[in-house]
């Protein structure tokens, strides 16, 4: 009896035993699958502070990345650039300094500084939102997309009020250095034939001197114009002409000084004021009232296909190098606007092709019947445009990783 009963409850306990144990495999089953979900957070919380929500360092870009991981296929290919790239190491936080320029900031955040438009972030609230001013803080960003975004993090100058009768103490930077085209800005620069044949002229200087500077007096024969009236005097440089049609489209104007009429007549005598360089005997003398041309234009593409050469080195030097003023051979015609921005191309040189069938023909007459090869134009440079006009234009050499010659082409960047 005592038997049997020991022997139910060991066979009770041995059924209960098996009952535990098939529930703790079962909930260990279960177990990686249910924390499994959870898993993901955890490791985005503790590896990247940036990854929760409420930290303010995260990015936009960031939070797309880190959402989208658990679902992301790993194999799939990175997508193509098709947006600003920004340079490594491109600052988060930028405060702009005085003697900074549009160009060089822009530079320093994007590896095509021209698409700096499509980065920079305009806020409605600031009066003139185009422009930076010393003191502003800039702040980079990231869109939902993943393209960056500059904007302005803190107004450092005050914008005033564009009908106050003050000026800001520091206005906006330019966007290239003022002094390397202070020069072509507010003084005419290309003079056409009509001008130069009925300018008034310089034609004589007083004691006989054979050039004039700072404080000396001149003579001027067709000048129409009273007292203490002011021309700009012009040097006639070389002639532009475009190479696709061998025509003259203008003259070169290179500013000397300003005339300040003393006594109006035929002669008329003339003081000059603030020189440049040495006035001539035939340098011609132009309205000085000419409208200025902002140095803060906005930087971008043309907007149209831009395919041209450069025809002139504005001081006559063979090798151009950064900071050069160059002529070229398209303007308001061809769609360009100050701040466009052309890639500068070496012309590729033309050689003989010397070998025919796996040998070279042979040195002396025979090579002169060899075809004639044109190799491929070389990326040597970055040129920007700061003044146009209607067949020819102005531009500014911002960049040259190679040697820049008259006639180089001059294209979309």
């Amino acid at each position: 009896m005592v038997s049997n009963q020991v022997l139910g409850a060991r066979l009770a306990a041995g059924l209960l035993i098996v009952a535990i144990t098939v529930c703790g495999c079962s909930h260990l089953r279960r177990t990686p699958a249910q924390a499994s979900a959870p898993a993901p957070v955890m490791t985005q919380a503790a590896g990247d502070a940036r990854a929760v929500p409420a930290e303010p360092e995260m990015t936009a870009t960031e939070a797309a990345i880190n959402a989208a991981g658990a679902t992301a296929a790993p194999a799939a290919a990175p997508p193509v650039e098709t947006g600003p790239v920004l340079k490594p190491g491109a600052p988060k936080h930028y405060t702009v300094k005085r003697g900074d320029t549009l160009w060089g900031i822009a530079t320093m955040y994007l590896r095509d500084p021209w698409l700096w438009p499509e980065v920079w972030i305009i806020n409605p609230q600031v009066a003139n939102p185009h422009l930076i001013y010393p003191g502003d803080t800039l702040a980079l960003a990231f869109g939902a997309d993943g393209r960056p975004q500059v904007s302005l993090e803190q107004a450092g100058a005050v914008r005033l009020d564009p009908r106050l009768r003050a000026t800001p103490l520091d206005s906006a930077i330019p966007t290239i250095p003022y002094g390397a085209i202070a020069a072509f800005l507010s003084r005419p620069t290309v003079l056409t034939a009509d001008q130069i044949r009925d300018a008034p002229y310089v034609f004589a200087f007083r004691d006989m001197h054979e050039i004039a500077g700072s404080g000396n007096e001149v003579y001027v024969r067709n000048l129409a114009a009273g007292e203490n009236a002011r021309f700009a005097v012009v040097h006639v440089a070389d002639p532009l002409r475009d190479p696709d049609d061998g025509k003259v489209v203008g003259y070169v104007g290179i500013y000397t000084a300003t005339a300040l009429v003393q006594h109006a007549g035929d002669p008329a005598k003339a003081l000059l004021i603030d020189p440049a360089r040495e006035t001539l005997r035939g340098d011609r003398l132009l309205s000085a009232d000419v409208s200025e041309t902002p140095v803060t234009f906005a930087l971008r593409s043309p907007a149209g296909p831009v395919s041209g050469r450069i025809i002139n080195v504005v001081g006559g030097t063979d090798l151009v190098g950064p900071y050069e003023v160059v002529v070229i051979n398209r303007g308001k015609r061809h769609g360009l606007e100050p701040g466009n921005v052309l890639a500068v191309d070496q012309a590729g040189a033309v050689v003989r092709d010397l070998f025919r069938g796996g040998k070279k023909i042979g040195s002396g007459f025979g090579t002169s019947f060899a075809p004639k090869v044109k190799l491929p134009d070389e990326r040597s440079g970055t040129l920007l445009v700061f003044k146009v006009f209607d067949r020819v234009s102005f531009g500014l050499i911002v960049g040259a990783s190679d040697t820049i010659h008259v006639a180089d082409v001059v294209r979309n960047p």
